[in-house]
């Protein structure tokens, strides 16, 4: 394609170990195939901020900022300016400035913004330059469903954000060319709510990096110990997994540990929260927190699990199990966004009763544990390379699928 892209991100795309850096770097690399690309991001500390340099490498211009908002500010600022709160927590004039320069100074061809709060650094485009609008998962839903849960002043500032930043979507759905969402049950239910077709909001689905996920892989192992091992991996100061491993190891485990009292159950993620810490003095629960590599405990171990109850899209930990041919047991809503077969690439269990259960018998019979982990492995490779899942992603840039490209020669 003729021009240059701008990529603006909430979060530095680079390295690829979490889960919304995992899209964003997936999308980064497949945007500098395409064209020289500026990218505008955001650091969360200086580990963060030590990546600029290597991120570099694959990008024409960059700006990466600290993010020193705090929560308080930014929550103050934005009841103040009737505005979303994730949206004023990403809020800096000196990237508006840059964005401003990179558009009157490079012959940018497309702006792709990653995540809502991205959206208000997207200035009015001229004719010819398309926006597509990465939202990745429809947000303003998670924190209606935060509010509906909640009471007391958390509950009001969840039902309030879920409105403010829905009716932000909207406004942005309507100026942007092209709204991507990371699974179809994403996208059909922003369509819903905004009104707008297929033509206009479409899923661009996450993948997974086979080679680096694969149990054949060279990666240091790690040792399992005695009795069944069960692993949970993610960010673990992210609420829904937070949710998630409280519920798993004071109802699910103590069900299991019944019937099977040397049953382990270790969360592996960075920055464990004080209630995950906290679990790490129940019986059997391990907190590793960050590891160098992951891969280790999922080969490990004898099954993983993906308790969510609260999960928007394409979970990246269900994915990398599978690729570790692994077998998964997973909440419905881990579950909803995956293309795989339930009894077949991995299993669902709603709740904790139905977790104990699932689980107590696949640890029964350690064959039907493998047989699931490598028709998950073929699964995921049938299904879900990034070649394939951002196949799409020129046709996005250059043009609405079955349209000309505008300024094709």
């Amino acid at each position: 394609m003729t021009g240059e892209l701008l990529f603006l991100c909430h979060r530095i795309p680079f390295p690829p170990d979490r889960g919304d850096k995992i899209r964003s770097y997936h999308l980064l690399q497949r945007l500098a195939q395409m064209a020289p690309v500026h990218v505008g991001c955001f650091a969360d500390d200086d580990r963060d901020m030590g990546f600029a340099p290597d991120m570099a490498q694959l990008t024409a211009s960059q700006c990466v900022l600290m993010r020193d908002r705090s929560r308080i500010v930014a929550g103050l600022t934005g009841l103040a300016r009737g505005q979303s709160l994730l949206v004023s927590l990403f809020d800096h004039p000196g990237l508006h400035r840059w964005v401003a320069q990179v558009m009157a100074e490079r012959p940018i061809r497309a702006v792709i913004a990653y995540s809502a709060q991205m959206a208000h650094f997207v200035p009015m485009l001229p004719a010819g330059v398309r926006f597509l609008m990465d939202f990745v998962d429809f947000d303003s839903a998670k924190y209606a469903a935060y509010g509906a849960q909640g009471s007391g002043p958390m509950g009001w500032i969840n039902r309030r954000e879920g409105r403010v930043l829905l009716d932000f979507e909207r406004q942005v759905a309507a100026r942007a060319d092209i709204c991507s969402f990371v699974s179809e049950a994403e996208a059909a239910l922003f369509r819903d709510a905004c009104g707008l077709g297929a033509d206009r909001i479409v899923a661009l689905e996450n993948g997974v990096a086979l080679d680096y996920f694969d149990p054949a892989a060279d990666f240091p192992a790690v040792d399992k110990g005695a009795g069944p091992l069960i692993v949970f991996t993610g960010q673990m100061d992210y609420r829904p997994n937070v949710e998630a491993v409280e519920s798993f190891a004071r109802q699910t485990l103590p069900a299991i540990q019944a019937a099977r009292p040397d049953a382990r159950f270790a969360i592996v993620g960075r920055n464990p929260s004080k209630p995950v810490q906290a679990l790490a003095d129940l019986p059997g629960v391990i907190v590793t927190g960050g590891v160098p590599d992951v891969r280790g405990w999922l080969a490990a171990a004898d099954l993983v699990v993906a308790p969510l109850r609260i999960a928007r899209g394409i979970q990246n930990k269900v994915l990398e199990a599978m690729a570790m041919a692994r077998p998964v047991v997973a909440s419905p809503q881990a579950a909803e966004g995956i293309d795989a077969v339930d009894g077949r690439d991995f299993l669902i269990a709603a709740d904790p009763a139905a977790e104990a259960r699932t689980i107590l018998s696949l640890l029964a019979d350690p064959a039907r544990g493998t047989q699931l982990g490598l028709a998950a492995r073929r699964r995921v490779e049938d299904r879900y390379r990034w070649s394939a899942t951002l196949g799409g992603l020129p046709n996005l840039l250059l043009g609405a699928p079955g349209k000309a490209d505008p300024q094709a020669a």
